[in-house]
């Protein structure tokens, strides 16, 4: 019967181990009809296919998995993103539920039969949350600042620090070690401010530093 289909599903994650380990663990209910390695490969397989969830991780090569995933609710919306992370700080959890339009936040520590749920909640239409990181989200709606606010372009806290280190003249690496995360983590606050703002360079990301006197000019 229809209704009893597996859930379509596409795997965006830049490790291909942890893929394999993902495509285990949905199996009993899913068919993976694709894996990708980076945020532009999972936008255009979406577009392609159509699955009913993708599963995204947040630091991919090139866009990154919020980035993507704002492109995928926006050109495919009959596709669920399920974001699948290691980050569960506050700022990734409220941008994937808020500018980026996911419906589901999972965090990778979290055990397998969690991601299973999580898939079946998006799937169905709901929206869901991963017990680790529930409670920010529940924070910040008793302080009256809903997880969805307005699709509007504004860089978070964590952004406008990347975006002046920018604008200073700091690499990615430096980045990285000025705020004490990982290069990785750094790429992707680069990546993800650059395809919210619709900044194509490097120089017009330190013109929206200069603009916006995140950096002062003597």
């Amino acid at each position: 019967m229809e209704n009893h289909r597996p859930i379509r599903v596409l795997l965006a994650d830049d490790h291909r181990i942890f893929r394999e380990a993902l495509r285990m663990v949905l199996a009993a209910e899913c068919e993976v009809v694709a894996e990708a390695s980076d945020g532009e490969q999972a936008v255009a397989i979406a577009a392609q296919l159509k699955p009913d969830v993708i599963v995204m991780d947040v630091g991919m090569p090139g866009i990154g998995g919020l980035a993507a995933a704002r492109r995928i609710t926006r050109e495919v919306p009959m596709c669920k993103v399920l974001v699948l992370s290691q980050y569960d700080d506050e700022e990734y959890v409220l941008e994937a539920f808020g500018q980026a339009g996911c419906a589901g936040y999972v965090v990778k520590t979290d055990a397998a039969a969690e991601l299973l749920s999580a898939v079946r909640a998006v799937h169905s239409g709901r929206q869901y949350l991963s017990p680790t990181i529930a409670p920010i989200v529940l924070a910040r709606l008793r302080g009256g600042a809903p997880a969805n606010a307005a699709h509007e372009a504004n860089p978070t806290r964590r952004e406008r620090e990347v975006l002046k280190l920018i604008g200073e003249g700091a690499t990615t690496k430096e980045v990285a070690q000025r705020l004490g995360i990982s290069v990785k983590t750094a790429q992707a606050h680069r990546d993800n401010v650059k395809q919210k703002l619709d900044l194509r360079s490097t120089a017009a990301m330190v013109r929206y530093a200069i603009k916006h006197k995140l950096i002062r000019i003597d």
